[in-house]
């Protein structure tokens, strides 16, 4: 994408804004390798004189919205994503936050907490009635927006990052794209049937694993056109997660001139002292040892908003406040537990070993029908779903094969077979292919055999999101959707009723 209109660029500020691109960095290091984080101190103990050239705080009031941080303690940083242009700034226009992310580091918890709210939660905004949250941001800016979050979830906020999304397509290039898992086909020209004449961002992405870079990876994130706020929300969270996973902090200091350019231009925040920043740097080296626990926000669809009840907005407090993690934490694989999972044989033909989970239905000939296509276009074998969750159905229009190609630019070949599930957004599939080593598939969190096949689970806290296999030709999964709808013993039931096709 090129790059924006002069009239739409904000002024040129210093190229060594090390305060803001550490920001940026932030997140990454929080979910990173301890040594890196270590690395990542000694590089500011360097050149700490950097971090003061030149800054631009955010305004007086935001500071006085925040709350003070005791020395070790936790940290909640409210993260705001718009897509203003400085056109809009110079104009006064009005924008409502697009993204609203919370992200909590705390020593004494077991991991490092990420929450998306909604930008259509119905909430009461100080001295503004009541209204969409993002509206905050439009009536004062991230003061407002500020006091909004603290008077709904009667939390702490410590600091405030204030981004434009101009910068995030193009550290998303500059950091060489992300590797994501796309569960069907976004497209969208505001013409029938894909748009009704109206506004909204033009895309075209494809279901199926596959490398996305900044303009694409910018209208995936901000996709809401025919699903929900919601659903929107998780998608952003399922980026993020990707992102923390496939770059390191010894990336983005080793390209930090460009970054910082990037990060300096397009990112506002609160942090300047020498104190708050190696407080931040000293927490993130603590929660780098410490899995990211993405904390899905409830809620309902009730007309134009997103309500939630207060039983709920407690329970989802208390998770964000005391993340602990899963029980099989990422990357700490259990032992094989083969032998254990064996059926015995004295279970009778039809018994519970073979049965399909609860929730789950047979598909009949239809997925198989779809795996006889696709295996005319592959070098190996074909996995296609001979189950799905009860009220759902297969899409042959996102179904598809495809070129893949790693960062070393070697080809590939994959498919998709994408499957709705019930509920507005909801799609989950069977994604197949010969690159043997796709960064989704690293670190699992658990191995286990189940019917005489090796499976590798991986966890989203207590929920499965994404549950392989591997043969000698190819490797393959079933990904859940993106608001982990389908329970763990409907994940791991998808995969062992997985039929094949040679």
């Amino acid at each position: 994408m090129s790059d924006t209109a002069p009239d739409d660029r904000p002024p040129r500020l210093a190229r060594r804004m090390y305060k803001r691109f550490l920001l940026g960095a932030l997140i990454v290091v929080a979910s990173s390798a301890g040594a890196v984080a270590t690395a990542a101190l000694l590089e500011y103990k360097d050149d700490k004189t950097l971090f003061f050239r030149d800054s631009k705080p955010l305004p007086k009031e935001v500071t006085s919205a925040l709350d003070g941080v005791s020395a070790g303690g936790a940290q909640t940083i409210l993260i705001l994503g718009s897509d203003r242009r400085y056109s809009d700034i110079k104009n006064h226009l009005p924008v409502r936050s697009d993204t609203i992310i919370l992200l909590r580091m705390d020593p004494s918890k077991g991991a490092t907490a990420v929450m998306s709210l909604p930008r259509d939660l119905k909430v009461s905004i100080p001295g503004h009635g009541t209204d969409k949250i993002n509206a905050a941001y439009a009536i004062g800016g991230p003061a407002l927006t500020v006091k909004t979050v603290r008077q709904l979830l009667g939390i702490s906020i410590n600091h405030v990052v204030n981004v434009n999304f101009g910068g995030f397509q193009r550290a998303v290039n500059r950091l060489g794209c992300v590797y994501t898992d796309i569960d069907r086909r976004y497209f969208n020209d505001n013409h029938p049937p894909y748009g009704g004449g109206g506004n909204y961002a033009a895309i075209d992405i494809k279901a199926g694993y596959q490398k996305l870079c900044g303009e694409d990876a910018l209208a995936f994130v901000r996709y809401r056109h025919f699903d929900t706020d919601l659903v929107r929300a998780a998608r952003q969270q399922q980026f993020l997660a990707d992102a923390k996973a496939q770059i390191g902090v010894g990336k983005l200091f080793s390209d930090r001139k460009a970054l910082l350019s990037i990060f300096g231009r397009y990112t506002e925040t609160d942090i300047r002292s020498d104190d708050a920043i190696l407080r931040l740097l000293k927490l993130a080296f603590t929660s780098a040892q410490k899995p990211v626990q993405e904390v899905a926000f409830p809620g309902d669809i009730t007309g134009d908003f997103v309500t939630v009840q207060p039983d709920a907005l407690h329970e989802v407090i208390g998770r964000f406040m005391n993340a602990a993690g899963s029980s099989k934490p990422r990357g700490a694989a259990t032992p094989d537990t083969s032998r254990a999972s064996k059926p015995s044989s004295k279970r009778k033909k039809g018994s519970s070993a073979t049965a399909l989970a609860p929730g789950l239905s047979s598909v009949g000939e239809t997925g198989q029908d779809q795996a006889v296509q696709l295996a005319v276009q592959l070098p190996f074998p074909v996995y296609y779903p001979k189950a799905i969750a009860t009220g759902g159905e297969l899409v042959p229009a996102d179904t598809r094969a495809y070129d893949i190609y790693d960062r070393g630019k070697h080809r590939y070949r994959a498919y998709r077979i994408v499957v709705k599930a019930p509920g507005l957004g909801q799609y989950w599939g069977i994604q197949g292919t010969n690159w043997k080593g796709p960064p989704i598939l690293d670190n699992p969190s658990e191995r286990r055999t189940v019917g005489g096949r090796r499976y590798e689970l991986f966890y989203n806290g207590q929920h499965l999101r994404l549950v392989s296999w591997r043969s000698e030709r190819a490797v393959y999964w079933v990904a859940n959707t993106l608001q982990q709808t389908l329970s763990n013993a409907q994940m791991l039931g998808l995969a062992r009723a997985a039929g094949r096709i040679t």
